[in-house]
């Protein structure tokens, strides 16, 4: 209890003392504009720093429920129960957080004092009409939605669908931010998403084991153990991601020591420097006392008595970070150094300038490295790769033609999200429709062919103890539930590939998703899984919860071929052009016409059907054929099989008349 109320008071102070260096909390007021009072001006730090505290807490818990604390024969751990509990009264204080933010936010915009915001309409209408409003509202509906589902459930299933949930509610706040408005945003948009998902469940992870250690709790031995390969990655993560957020903001240095903006970032880079040096000395030092007390790591208790070494430097750490989140609600109310170079209004919408008339060799040399695909590339790379290392060091073999189809997949992604071919989608539809067209239709075919999941089920090793949910476990889990079987219906899959299409560029929605970066990146995600999802029910090698015939899948390949077929030529023969006002407010000012831009789309849609057609013909028609000389090996070693127990009992038929002769022989003889 004094940990956390230390830590609270360290992040409350940092807040204050960061907030009036930086000048968020001591604005001048301008005679003739509205002001919003002292309440707001200080009610609004405060409130983001309960909405932030309260949400990374609440991950913190739930992370504990559902991963740091082992399960029993599938079901939660009582103690993991009552942190389950627990994050409901927390989800409910980060839901009031969030509300209070968005009162005081109304306030501080509009110039009014907080109470005419309560009293009067302007709230409902800031809601709806600034992506602040409706992100802070967002965040408020799913913190209760969290706060009434933990009181409920007591299941890891859904612990971890919880924990997911409160992870990306936290997303859309600060994405809403300075980063939305930043000359490369981009680049700061994805950075700041990695530092949120990296850095809510390292701190809330660690505020909870420290908890968890002072009170006594059980297994803390393995929670250690597992907060700490997991912390490494998110200290790495959270270094990188924050590092590209200050470049997409200070593209000069000297901004870090002549701005307050920079020296606030310094402060908080010393802080994060320190908290990696109680990581170091958490992995060298009292991590393995804990582990000693505990050989087999999954006893009952770990220790008999709370580790105070453990908990004094752990308790240090979490008021370093605390003191870090303060700094980081006071940064966030600090407006960044404006920009010396004179940003022309196309690089204000899709944060670089207006590119030169399309080449091919442009296509190949505009390079436009994207921060979420490369991490992606490089995520996914990583694991498939040291997934088949461990099959090969164990001695275990992996066909070479599913590592080679892998990595193809991953090129074909970069090929069209990190070169020319990402510089010219926002401005041409044409381009855009070859984004869409390799992410949905070539890349998922190149990736299932890749079988990852097979490759994860055989390379993770199982949980230790029998009962008990690791990686492996998770992903059996995930495989066999009625979420997977629903989404994995052949006709589910069928309906969110073809569907999906006409459903976003047909209706308003395209136009929406493409005024900004976060849309943008959620229409190319969705794109590539749901092509993913599509195929892996035709050709997947992993396990599917339908198998359907091959007769059957070809059908499927062709019923849905042609309206992909059918939305090109709609494409080409439309009237009007599609998200006319984003497209307008670029103002191209060289190529062909926006209608005629988009119908060459439409052409590219229609023709480019017929490649993923042959690819996917191909590897039917070999998956097939393997399958047949599997099954008929079976029938051979099964004919073998009959053949030689019919010819073990011929044979012991004839041993036994042997033996009766031999027996009526000794009789006569007698």
């Amino acid at each position: 209890m004094y940990i956390a109320a230390a830590a609270a008071l360290a992040g409350i102070a940092a807040m204050v003392v960061a907030g009036l260096a930086g000048g968020a909390l001591r604005e001048q007021v301008i005679p003739g504009l509205g002001d919003a009072g002292t309440l707001t001006r200080w009610g609004l730090p405060v409130a983001r720093f309960t909405m932030e505290a309260g949400g990374t807490l609440t991950v913190g818990v739930l992370l504990g429920a559902a991963v740091l604390l082992p399960t029993t024969r599938g079901t939660l751990d009582p103690q993991a129960v009552r942190y389950l509990r627990g994050a409901s009264w927390i989800a409910a204080v980060w839901a009031a957080g969030a509300g209070a933010t968005l009162i005081f936010t109304v306030s501080d915009i509009l110039g009014v004092p907080a109470d005419r915001v309560v009293s009067g309409g302007e709230l409902s209408s800031y809601v709806g009409q600034l992506p602040q409003g409706t992100a802070l509202m967002f965040v408020v509906l799913i913190a209760a939605m969290i706060a009434l589902l933990a009181r409920t459930e007591a299941t890891p299933g859904a612990a971890a669908g919880l924990l997911v949930v409160s992870i990306i509610a936290l997303l859309p706040p600060p994405l809403t931010g300075h980063s939305s408005a930043s000359p490369n945003h981009e680049l700061a948009i994805s950075a700041l998403a990695m530092h949120i998902t990296a850095l809510a469940p390292w701190v809330g992870g660690l505020l909870l084991l420290v908890w968890h250690a002072a009170h006594g709790g059980d297994h803390l031995g393995v929670a250690a153990a597992r907060f700490s390969r997991m912390a490494l990655w998110c200290y790495i993560a959270v270094g990188g991601s924050g590092a590209a957020n200050v470049v997409s903001r200070l593209p000069d240095p000297s901004l870090l020591y002549t701005t307050d903006y920079g020296r606030l970032v310094l402060v908080k880079v010393a802080l994060f420097t320190i908290l990696g040096i109680f990581g170091y000395l958490h992995r060298g030092r009292t991590l393995p006392a804990l582990m000693a007390h505990s050989p087999k790591g999954y006893a009952r208790r770990a220790v008999i008595r709370p580790p105070w070494a453990f908990v004094r430097l752990a308790g240090v750490e979490v008021i370093v970070m605390t003191a870090t989140l303060g700094v980081a609600v006071a940064l966030a109310r600090t407006a960044p150094p404006a920009s010396t170079v004179d940003e022309d209004p196309v690089t204000s919408v899709i944060g670089f300038p207006m590119p030169p008339p399309i080449t091919f060799a442009r296509l190949a040399t505009m390079w436009r490295p994207d921060l979420f695909f490369a991490v992606l590339v490089v995520v996914l790379g990583g694991l498939y790769a040291a997934g088949v290392t461990r099959l090969l060091r164990r001695g275990d073999a992996w066909p070479v033609g599913r590592t080679i189809a892998w990595a193809l997949g991953l090129v074909t992604i970069v090929a069209v999200t990190m070169t020319g071919v990402a510089t010219y989608s926002p401005v041409l539809f044409s381009t855009h429709m070859i984004q869409h067209m390799v992410l949905s239709m070539l890349s998922p075919i190149l990736l299932v062919l890749g079988a990852p999941v097979t490759l994860a089920l055989r390379a993770l090793k199982p949980a230790a103890i029998r009962g008990d949910r690791g990686p492996r476990e998770w992903l059996t889990i995930i495989l066999h539930s009625r979420a997977m079987r629903i989404i994995g219906h052949p006709a589910t899959a069928t309906v969110i590939f073809i569907g999906s299409t006409y459903l976003v560029y047909f209706t308003p929605l395209f136009g929406y998703l493409m005024r900004a970066h976060v849309g943008h990146l959620v229409m190319l995600v969705h794109f590539l899984v749901a092509g993913s999802l599509f195929f892996w029910v035709l050709i997947g090698v992993d396990p599917t919860p339908r198998k359907l015939p091959y007769l059957a899948r070809m059908l499927l390949l062709f019923v849905t071929m042609p309206f992909h077929a059918f939305f090109g030529l709609a494409l080409m023969n439309l009237g009007r052009p599609l998200a006319l006002g984003w497209y307008t407010a670029l103002r191209r000012p060289w190529g062909a016409s926006i209608l005629s831009d988009q119908h060459t789309g439409g052409s590219i849609a229609w023709a480019f059907g017929e490649i993923p057609t042959f690819i996917v013909l191909v590897a039917m028609v070999f998956q097939w054929f393997a399958e047949d000389r599997r099954l008929a090996r079976r029938l051979e070693r099964n004919a073998d099989r009959a053949e030689a127990a019919q010819a073990d009992d011929e044979l012991s038929d004839y041993n036994a008349y042997l033996a009766s002769l031999d027996k009526r022989s000794k009789e006569s003889q007698d």
